[in-house]
């Protein structure tokens, strides 16, 4: 048996039975960062999407500038923004990354999947890492003048085995509201276009290896990748309630619709629906949940960010059986979730972290994102 020589040389399956152990954003940068076989530990561990349900998001505030004179101006010509960022299982300490300002004066948001920020303007669209700046264009849309892309997500992590894909989901003004959907297989040559007609798909969750879309009534649909891309039907049941801001939010094993219930909204008290997909049934129906047990969720303020859940809270401090969710008002807000029935647990208001915000037309929007 090869003997020891240090640090470096401990076995591949022991340091990937140390990943999961790993708390918080900083002790991951500690492991990748200790030496190279520890980052090739970290970047072949099978299971990111599980350590990704572990720890919270982390989050940047663009409209907070941070001075770090030590970090480049520039980029590529491009003028950098270097803004607050937040890792809520460390609140205290000191982090920050970089934005070309040319993105949040003047270019469309429409997405943030995956650690990856979506953005573009006409034809062209690009995928951003803010945290190490790597930057990935499509080739330009075949779209006619009058087409907007309203949002748009990663299919998966752009390091999956799995192939990436890049969606877009666009309305043309002529004919009158007509929408469809672009695909993008990351890396290749060419988008392909499925006409929607006027269904508008609002959100997609990736959920036990199905990609689930919703629209703006609600509906539940299939999408399909291959072998042509295509969508399909989910027969449901209408929810029983009154939602408005709904999210879809895969929780574990759960498909889960949460939202505020519309006729519990007080000046305020904002109460907290949630409900999950029971899909044994024919038609699949929404059954109502009143505990989230170990898990928390984090909502954007937009469709268009992704939602995640998280497991365990005890890891770093936070609260199980609760949503936290972005505001342009405050930092953070944490809502009980259905602790009675029918979601009567108030907002309780508490700056616990911060959002990113990305520019629509100049405007902020809140998001946030997650980089394992």
């Amino acid at each position: 048996m090869p003997k020891l020589q240090g640090w470096a040389d401990l076995p591949e399956d022991l340091l990937h039975s140390i990943v999961p152990l790993l708390s918080s954003f900083l002790d991951i940068l500690a492991f990748a960062g200790t030496c190279c076989s520890w980052h090739t530990a970290f970047t072949s561990y099978p299971s990111k999407s599980t350590l990704r349900a572990l720890l919270p998001p982390l989050l940047i505030r663009p409209n907070v500038h941070v001075s770090a004179p030590h970090l480049p101006s520039s980029r590529h010509g491009l003028k950098l923004h270097t803004c607050q960022l937040i890792d809520p299982s460390n609140p205290n300490i000191s982090l920050h990354c970089q934005i070309p300002q040319l993105i949040l004066r003047k270019q469309h948001f429409v997405g943030s999947s995956n650690g990856q920020l979506i953005y573009g303007c006409h034809r062209k669209y690009s995928i951003l890492d803010v945290f190490t700046g790597a930057e990935i264009s499509p080739p330009e849309l075949s779209s006619s003048e009058d087409t907007d892309i309203y949002c748009g997500m990663l299919t998966t992590p752009l390091s999956s085995v799995t192939s990436p894909h890049l969606l877009l989901f666009a309305q043309s003004n002529m004919p009158c509201d007509q929408f469809s959907l672009f695909d993008w297989p990351v890396g290749s040559n060419s988008w392909t276009e499925l006409q929607l007609g006027k269904t508008q798909i609002e959100q997609i969750v990736d959920f036990n290896g199905q990609f689930i879309a919703m629209d703006g009534d609600d509906r539940l649909y299939v999408l399909h990748l291959a072998p042509r891309l295509r969508i399909q039907d989910l027969e449901t049941i209408c929810c029983p309630f009154m939602l408005t801001s709904c999210w879809l939010v895969a929780c574990g094993d759960m498909l889960l619709m949460v939202g505020d219930e519309f006729s519990l909204i007080q000046k305020h008290d904002i109460a907290v629906g949630a409900y999950h997909l029971d899909m044994s049934s024919k038609p699949a129906r929404w059954v109502e949940m009143r505990k989230l047990e170990n898990y928390a969720l984090y909502l954007g303020d937009d469709t268009r960010t992704q939602p995640f859940s998280c497991i365990n809270r005890g890891r770093w401090g936070g609260r199980s059986n609760c949503l936290y969710r972005a505001s342009h008002n405050q930092t953070w807000t944490l809502q009980g979730l259905l602790l009675c029935s029918l979601g009567t647990a108030t907002m309780s208001s508490r700056p616990y972290g911060c959002t990113r915000a990305c520019s629509i037309d100049g405007e902020l929007s809140h998001c946030y994102a997650m980089t394992c």
